[in-house]
């Protein structure tokens, strides 16, 4: 996703730290595992703090991830896929540009046909 709104292309940042675009990818699909000297490199490329990575998994002193910890994280995933879709991504682009009033209806008209309630969350 930072990648994304920074305007790179999967090539530019591989090469940026090392990596072929295919590593990248799957890299960023979660398919592979990444090195701590990896995510050191992509992380100073992203001008990112490396702990935006982990944001959202639970703390290391955690024993058990309780079954609301479980749901967080999946609610988490989805929202981080669709965000790296192209959609999400304009989307989330342009709703700032947005006025206050417009985001709140907005809002609602994605609640009302989401099936969920009109409350405040």
């Amino acid at each position: 996703m930072r990648r994304r709104v920074l305007g790179l292309s999967q090539t530019v940042l591989a090469n940026a730290v090392g990596l072929t675009f295919q590593q990248l990818q799957k890299y960023e699909r979660g398919h592979n595992r990444i090195s701590a000297s990896k995510l050191y490199g992509l992380a100073l490329r992203l001008q990112s703090p490396v702990s935006w990575f982990f944001e959202g998994l639970p703390s290391t002193d955690a024993e058990e991830v309780s079954g609301a910890m479980r749901q967080a994280e999946e609610q988490a995933h989805a929202l981080q896929a669709f965000l790296l879709s192209p959609e999400g991504l304009e989307f989330a682009t342009l709703l700032p540009r947005t006025s206050k009033s417009a985001r709140s209806q907005l809002l609602n008209l994605v609640r009302a046909m989401a099936g969920e309630d009109d409350a405040p969350r």
